[in-house]
């Protein structure tokens, strides 16, 4: 299911060995595992719209997690409300991607905790399922990157959380829309007149490029420069306390070679083969060469863009079944334990968990 970037350079190919010899270690070494997961709910200030936006938090619980709970369609493996395990834990924030939940991957969140990891999860403002008002807007854009930031704002100041989380250990994981979140949060500097252009070789992309077809080139042009102009409006994207980033996935395209190597904390790489909302071609494998921190880059066969996301209970298949439904060839039950286990293992080197 791995496929590692491809470069003659011997250097590279040693690093690379010597990488995933370390991620083979075994996970126990790498991060405790605890007796069950708790989740309780939380709100979020949202300085970019001036309101709020709810969340969630996994955490490493002293009770046991015996099956999973009902949220809505999905089934949880976390316990609401549980006592909280001793000890302080690393941080990973989860943006989900666009028109995504704070409960899209609430598998990954829910394997981290029981790793020993506390796990922010939250609604995106103004780009999650039940309101899309900010897609396409610096709202969303930039806005993402800085809601990030005030998670982790949040729960360092909440008298609950903050005796549980080292502040000097913190990651961020990200699903397509929220994947480049999650890259600019370590460095990576965008630039949104790349849409034009890959708008140009793909006029077929209505989900990516219909916004701009009602525009004139000159109207795309200055739009999407004040989008460009917007982006130190609410402070620096990026957050010096995020020491790594997981991303699957990711809208990339907007990335060129300086804004990329812009980027300097280490990054781990998931994209599915045959990904048709966000091509390989141009965002995964067109970030690749790119970033100079990049751990690994990891493919799943045969896979396309939703394969990402929890896999459905049976009310949410119900609900939502084009997100739910993968391609002849691939279990995404499977997908997700190599997935959730990179995870822990990438976090645990990342930030240094033992």
């Amino acid at each position: 299911m791995a496929l590692t970037r491809r470069t003659p350079a011997l250097a590279r190919r040693l690093y690379r060995l010597l990488a995933t010899a370390l991620l083979s270690i075994p996970l126990a070494l790498c991060a405790a595992t605890v007796e069950g997961v708790g989740i309780r709910p939380i709100t979020y200030p949202d300085p970019v719209n001036q309101g709020h936006t709810p969340g969630f938090v996994f955490y490493p619980s002293s009770g046991p997690t015996h099956g999973t709970t009902a949220f809505g369609p999905y089934d949880v493996a976390a316990t609401p409300g549980a006592p909280a395990a001793t000890g302080t834990w690393p941080l990973v924030v989860i943006s989900h991607g666009h028109g995504g939940s704070d409960l899209g991957h609430h598998d990954l969140a829910a394997y981290l905790a029981r790793h020993g990891f506390v796990v922010a999860t939250f609604e995106q403002p103004g780009d999650n399922f039940h309101d899309q008002s900010g897609s396409a807007t610096s709202r969303v854009l930039v806005g993402r990157a800085v809601e990030v930031r005030t998670v982790i704002d949040t729960l360092l100041a909440d008298a609950r959380w903050k005796t549980l989380i080292d502040p000097t250990r913190i990651g961020v994981a990200g699903f397509s829309a929220g994947g480049y979140a999650s890259l600019l949060v370590v460095g990576a500097k965008p630039r949104f007149d790349l849409f034009i252009g890959y708008c140009h070789r793909h006029p077929d992309d209505e989900e990516t490029c219909g916004p701009a077809k009602k525009l004139t080139p000159k109207a795309a042009a200055a739009y999407l420069a004040n989008i460009q102009r917007d982006l130190p409006r609410w402070g620096d994207t990026a957050d010096p306390r995020v020491k790594a980033a997981f991303v699957m996935a990711p809208l990339s395209l907007v990335f060129d070679k300086a804004g990329a190597h812009a980027i300097d904390r280490p990054v781990e790489l998931w994209y599915g083969q045959h990904d048709h909302v966000l091509l390989p071609s141009e965002n995964a494998l067109h970030l690749e060469p790119l970033v100079r921190t990049l751990a690994h880059v990891h493919e799943v066969p045969k896979a396309d863009h939703w394969v990402f996301l929890a896999p459905c209970s049976a009310a949410l298949a119900k609900e939502a079944g084009d997100i739910c439904k993968d391609p002849p060839g691939v279990d995404r039950t499977k997908a997700h334990q190599r997935i959730n286990a990179d995870a822990v293992a990438f976090f645990g080197k990342t930030l240094r968990v033992h």
